[in-house]
């Protein structure tokens, strides 16, 4: 098969009339939808992760996400963007002998967090019986790493998924001053009217 690559397509890999949740249900059970961007928070802020899986979504009007998209929309004209696969959505993909499955970041600052989310990705699509690869690209480095989930992966993306669903069907977390506060979107909500603290 030539490698190529598809726009702005939503695939679903299996037929299902019913809810979204309906489709989630059946790998990760209860009704928590897991997704990659929660997987990434998951790493990085519990709150922050709350507070999305709520709703309370702050991020369309940060600088640092709008920086995101334009580097998104500018550096991989010619893939296949904005690719939703049974609600899961990925930046794009290249298909081949095997699919690959990419994602754009800003930098290597959260590497940890988003090697898990695009591990995420690798496991949601090995339990469709899909084999994927995984790129992380980071244009304003030029620079891209492979990532292709082993068995120990595995076991902590199921650690992963089974510890967001708690955090969200539990309390807010307290909120913890840290470093990455300072560009994070959720700021004001969560240190309004306290004073700045340096954190770890």
């Amino acid at each position: 098969m030539n490698d190529e690559s598809v726009k702005d397509t939503d695939y679903s890999l299996e037929l299902n009339d019913g809810p979204e949740t309906n489709i989630y249900a059946e790998v990760f059970l209860d009704s928590v939808r897991i997704t990659g961007v929660k997987v990434n928070y998951y790493h990085i802020c519990k709150t922050k992760l709350w507070l999305f899986s709520h709703n309370i979504n702050l991020e369309r009007e940060n600088d640092n996400v709008s920086l995101g998209k334009i580097l998104h929309e500018d550096r991989y004209k010619k893939n296949l963007k904005n690719v939703t696969i049974d609600g899961i959505s990925i930046d794009f993909v290249k298909t081949g002998k095997r699919i690959e499955i990419h994602e754009i970041k800003k930098s290597k600052k959260m590497d940890a967090a988003d090697r898990a989310q695009l591990l995420f990705y690798l496991y949601y699509l090995k339990k469709r019986g899909f084999d994927a690869v995984g790129i992380l690209n980071y244009p304003l480095l030029n620079k891209t790493e492979k990532i292709e989930m082993n068995a120990e992966d595995e076991a902590n993306t199921e650690r992963d998924i089974e510890e967001i669903k708690k955090i969200v069907l539990s309390s807010m977390p307290a909120p913890m001053h840290k470093k990455i506060c300072l560009k994070c979107a959720y700021q004001e909500f969560c240190f309004c009217g306290k004073g700045d603290e340096d954190g770890a």
